[in-house]
């Protein structure tokens, strides 16, 4: 476990729903990735990177809702931009399983 934290640092955390509209291979990254076009509603779409080809496919992505921190600052990885960090865990296998909601929500909600 890491270190505990106040309700407060949480509140610091912006963790969004968005609904992956594009994806592309990233064969510049170090490690398999997709660059991922995100649409986050109001706040606009967001790029973002994300290791996570070993389970999905390009065309299990596309419509599909993730949770996403967008307050981080962007991340140069490669030529690419990453604007914002898809969220996931870790399986058994260390391959990343992305976590979404069980129901749709409207891009751009707020997890709080």
């Amino acid at each position: 476990m890491k270190n505990e934290i106040t309700f407060e640092d949480f509140l610091k955390v912006d963790i969004r729903i968005g609904t992956i509209i594009e994806v592309n291979d990233f064969p510049k990254a170090r490690k398999p990735a997709y660059q991922l076009k995100i649409d986050f509603g109001a706040l606009g779409i967001k790029k973002s990177s994300a290791q996570i080809t070993d389970l999905y496919s390009k065309e299990d992505l596309v419509n599909k809702q993730v949770s996403a921190i967008v307050n981080f600052k962007p991340r140069q990885i490669a030529n690419f931009k990453s604007e914002v960090l898809v969220l996931g865990v870790y399986n058994t296998d260390g391959n990343v399983v992305l976590l979404q909601t069980s129901k749709d929500i409207k891009n751009g909600e707020q997890i709080n």
